[in-house]
């Protein structure tokens, strides 16, 4: 094979450690199309044979649908850990450690929960676990890409907002502006890997010592967070994020 078609969701995390496993690739003098797309516009590339690498599925829940074996796609490496969970802006933290804890009296957490669409039924799972609609706690569901901004909004005034998200992304770069509060009755679910999938068919043309190389490629949240931020907040595009990664100069020394 001299070209290899490698799809991601088009979201800047995703695009961003796309980038990154191309060098790889590219290591190997393949040419590389990207598809990005929705979820459901990703699914129909792969039942087409469209798609041969794909970054990154988040298994084994969130992405489970991306494993029908008509997609004809196989779990490959371990790139990094997604975990949701909630956290307090580490300047209103005020000793909360705990999810437990708000159900207590004597704190001034935000009682609405201004949480994304994607992670609304999670939300909702927290809430009834704790019994924190009996405290006042009201859920407010809006899309993405707004509750990005008004939890990056909050760190920045130290707003004592609750923030429900998925780590890595550019909110947890650099681990001090977020407190994380502990979920002890396992509400929010568990963590995920974040795995590559090859296409079957594909997989025998493909050269094994790359494989191998790409099955032992490990980014971690840290990595996948700084390239996120890389992009949204220095506004570079994903291969340069990538090759500040390669180079060792996209994380702080």
């Amino acid at each position: 094979m001299t070209s290899v078609t490698l799809g991601h969701l088009d979201e800047t995390l995703h695009e961003a450690t796309a980038a990154a496993v191309a060098r790889v690739l590219e290591a190997y003098e393949l040419e590389i199309e990207y598809v990005p797309g929705t979820h459901e516009a990703l699914m129909a590339h792969m039942r087409n044979g469209d798609i041969d690498l794909f970054v990154s599925a988040w298994l084994p829940d969130v992405d489970a649908a991306y494993l029908d074996p008509a997609l004809g796609m196989e779990p490959l490496g371990d790139l990094y850990r997604p975990e949701f969970g909630w956290h307090l802006p580490t300047s209103a933290a005020t000793g909360l450690t705990s999810i437990a804890e708000l159900a207590a009296d004597g704190h001034d957490v935000n009682r609405e929960i201004v949480t994304a669409q994607s992670v609304l039924d999670r939300v909702r799972h927290g809430v009834a676990a704790y019994n924190l609609t009996e405290h006042g706690f009201t859920i407010a569901a809006r899309p993405d890409e707004d509750v990005v901004e008004y939890a990056d909004q909050a760190i920045r005034t130290g707003d004592p907002a609750i923030i429900a998200l998925w780590q890595p992304n550019f909110l947890h770069y650099g681990s001090t502006n977020l407190t994380p509060l502990a979920d002890p009755k396992g509400a929010l679910g568990t963590a995920q890997t974040a795995r590559m999938l090859v296409r079957r068919a594909v997989r025998p043309e493909l050269d094994s010592d790359m494989l191998d190389e790409l099955d032992e490629l490990t980014l971690g949240n840290k990595v996948v967070s700084a390239l996120d931020h890389a992009m949204r907040v220095e506004g570079m595009s994903a291969d340069a994020a990538a090759e500040a990664w390669q180079r060792g100069k996209l994380l702080p020394r």
